[in-house]
């Protein structure tokens, strides 16, 4: 079959035949029917995430069962899927105690499945290496969806809407009436504006780099879009009634838009980092500031979700229409045109593209 393969970093990604292991005991084949193009994935090839290579790209994606081995008793053949990147143990001391976001044995960056035709060991990204035909996963990985729910939607169910729309529900507990800032307008950046609309929000700020995505963000339910510069921390304050906003979410993942975000949040609210930054990268607080400003500090891992329980209740959410998510897909193509897609995020165009497979 062929997949989306990266040989080093910094190396274009190009399709290339790859071979997946069986479908063995507790595994499910999944025929791939669409995916999405997220920035972890471009993160895998500029090298902000160290992987071994070659590297099959590809995480969030949602497609048909096609086979399932032995042992299997979660889904069956004919099933509708998400692909789950991070599938919790459900026996760590994390998920022991109501956490599986921060599972201690799923999430790495990338796990060895099948093999390049060359006969080289290949990794898949995120245990999954979903810009492919076909997936074998564990049957953990794995969420049944609603079989009318579109696939370009339910991929995206998968990651980008549910770390953004975690964020806002779980991460940060956004209630009715609540002012929010949201700083980065990717997949997941807009996904959270949507989230905290539905939530009731008064006041949703969206921020960005680019002009161009005013018009997405006011789509989402943004009721302001600000240009980030040095006057966004004015800005914000001049739309809360001088004191900021209750909940600033980042979605870039860089010291200068924590920082920013930091600054444009009022006294007592809090601060919640969705965007996965480089170490080296360093945010200062003084710490006057820290105590002074009484501002909660905190990441959001996966949108602080539990994949089995929170991407059905999403997928009915967007059944019914309480959740609208229409505005998010802006391109749609093909396998081969994946590497044109991963260019165009990088320099921060449009909102999600979802590769579509036949």
């Amino acid at each position: 079959m062929r997949g989306l393969v990266v040989r080093g970093v910094g190396t274009p990604p190009r399709v290339a035949p790859v071979e997946l292991p069986a479908t063995g005991t507790g595994l499910v084949r999944v025929a791939v029917k669409a995916a999405g193009v997220c920035h972890s994935d471009l993160s895998m090839v500029d090298g902000t995430i160290a992987a071994p290579y070659p590297l099959l790209l590809g995480h969030e994606a949602a497609g048909v069962v096609a086979e399932v081995g032995d042992g299997v008793d979660r889904v069956a053949v004919g099933d509708h899927v998400v692909l789950n990147w991070a599938p919790p143990c459900r026996d760590c001391w994390y998920c022991g105690h109501g956490e599986p976001w921060l599972c201690e044995r799923s999430g790495n960056p990338a796990a060895t499945a099948g093999h390049t035709i060359d006969g080289e060991p290949l990794h898949v990204t995120l245990g999954l290496g979903a810009f492919a035909e076909q997936v074998v996963v564990p049957q953990q990985a794995v969420v049944t969806v609603p079989a009318e729910l579109p696939f370009p939607t339910a991929a995206l169910l998968g990651c980008a809407v549910l770390t953004g729309v975690g964020a806002i529900r779980r991460t940060a507990d956004v209630r009715s009436g609540d002012s929010v800032a949201v700083i980065g307008l990717g997949g997941v950046g807009l996904s959270a504006v949507a989230a905290a609309r539905a939530a009731g929000a008064a006041r949703v700020i969206a921020v960005d780099v680019a002009p161009a995505k005013a018009e997405l963000a006011h789509a989402a339910g943004a009721t302001d879009f600000l240009l980030a510069d040095d006057t966004l921390s004015r800005a914000v304050r001049s739309l809360t009634d001088g004191r900021g906003v209750d909940h600033a979410v980042e979605c870039v993942g860089r010291a200068a838009t924590i920082r920013a975000a930091w600054r444009a949040t009022r006294r007592g609210g809090q601060v919640i980092v969705v965007g996965m930054g480089g170490k080296d990268d360093m945010v200062a607080l003084s710490a006057l500031e820290i105590f002074h400003s009484a501002r909660t500090l905190r990441s959001s891992v996966y949108g602080s979700s539990d994949p089995d329980r929170d991407v059905p209740e999403l997928a009915r959410a967007v059944l019914d229409g309480t959740l609208d998510l229409d505005f998010l897909v802006t391109d749609r193509i093909t396998l081969d045109d994946a590497p044109g897609a991963l260019a165009r995020m990088a320099r921060g165009e449009g909102a999600r593209t979802v590769v579509l497979f036949d």
